[in-house]
């Protein structure tokens, strides 16, 4: 089975950044695109961010754009959400997962904006 992890989310003040990975252990990383999703407490998991195989095409949320930068390196089978000028409303727990979804569902990694 094809899996991912998420890891790099963290506690960070309003306007601080982090950087966000998504690793894969399979082999087939390179043939589907990849989305970034982010579920915050008693909202439904939102598509935060995606890009294709090739890594030729991205799309944003509106809310993120300008501030969000999806990119991946399919030599290292990782894909990353580099996040800048964070916001409170931003906090949620992200998950990575392929475009079509054939992978199961991770932990995801929790990011919390705060002052």
């Amino acid at each position: 089975q094809v899996q991912l992890a998420e890891s790099g989310g963290g506690l960070v003040q309003p306007g601080g950044s982090l950087r966000l990975s998504c690793v894969s252990s399979g082999s087939i990383f390179s043939i589907y695109g990849i989305g970034w999703y982010r579920q915050a407490p008693g909202k439904q998991r939102e598509l935060v961010a995606s890009i294709s195989s090739e890594g030729s095409s991205r799309t944003y949320v509106d809310s993120v754009k300008g501030r969000f930068t999806i990119s991946r390196d399919n030599a290292k089978k990782t894909v990353y959400l580099q996040m800048n000028s964070l916001k409170p409303e931003d906090t949620a727990v992200y998950y990575c997962n392929f475009l079509p979804r054939v992978a199961a569902w991770g932990q995801g990694t929790q990011v919390t904006v705060s002052s």
